[in-house]
């Protein structure tokens, strides 16, 4: 059964965006990865690069890791501000929401659905993994769910922002196992882990 992998850029002290939730690696945003950071990028994880930034870089890279990426509205719609109503039409894409009632995009996905059932069904359908994207409230939700993280960590404190697992998650301990890890000399790391064997499983899986 294939994977859901929160694959993932954070800051050293664990947050994901600024407190306004804008994209730190976006116009004005906080974050300036380096040259290293995206090359890195290119040719391990070509998939996880936006339509725009694959075309500007010449990237036509299938990719080996993820065919379906899923994220909650709030995510979604910081591309959707900036004009960008399917970031990655290269991938199945899934954007978990109950408001948004019209798709802007015949690539996207809305589903309505409670997230932790629609991405088992994700699962069994089988394929390459199932990328989480983001945001840190749909993370929360799907924490029980996320079999792998790729945190792409950036040599950055910012002090406050959108946690990991947003806001309001709840009190539970999960054990994880480095299985890889790539320190890039502009100091970014790419730090894989793997839920740990002996984590109990949610029900239902």
């Amino acid at each position: 059964m294939r994977k859901l992998v929160y694959f993932v850029a954070s800051t050293l002290d664990g947050f994901i965006a600024g407190p306004d939730g804008s994209d730190p690696t976006g116009l004005g945003g906080f974050w300036s990865p380096s040259a290293d950071y995206i090359q890195h990028l290119v040719e391990e994880y070509p998939e996880t690069l936006p339509g725009p930034a694959r075309a500007a870089l010449g990237v036509t890279a299938e990719g080996t890791r993820f065919d379906t990426v899923v994220e909650g509205r709030k995510s979604y719609e910081i591309g959707l501000a900036a004009g960008v109503t399917d970031a990655f039409p290269h991938l199945r894409h899934l954007v978990f929401s109950r408001t948004l009632t019209e798709s802007p995009d015949p690539g996207i996905e809305l589903v309505a659905d409670e997230p932790v059932s629609k991405v088992r069904e994700l699962k069994r359908d089988g394929g390459k993994d199932i990328w989480l994207v983001g945001g840190g409230e749909l993370a929360g939700a799907l924490y029980g769910e996320i079999d792998r993280m790729i945190v792409k960590l950036s040599p950055l404190t910012i002090g406050a922002g959108i946690p990991l697992f947003g806001r309001t998650p709840a009190f539970a301990p999960n054990a994880w196992e480095l299985t890889d890890h790539t320190v890039l000399e502009g100091g970014a790391a790419f730090l894989t882990y793997d839920r740990h064997p002996g984590t109990p499983q949610p029900a239902g899986r």
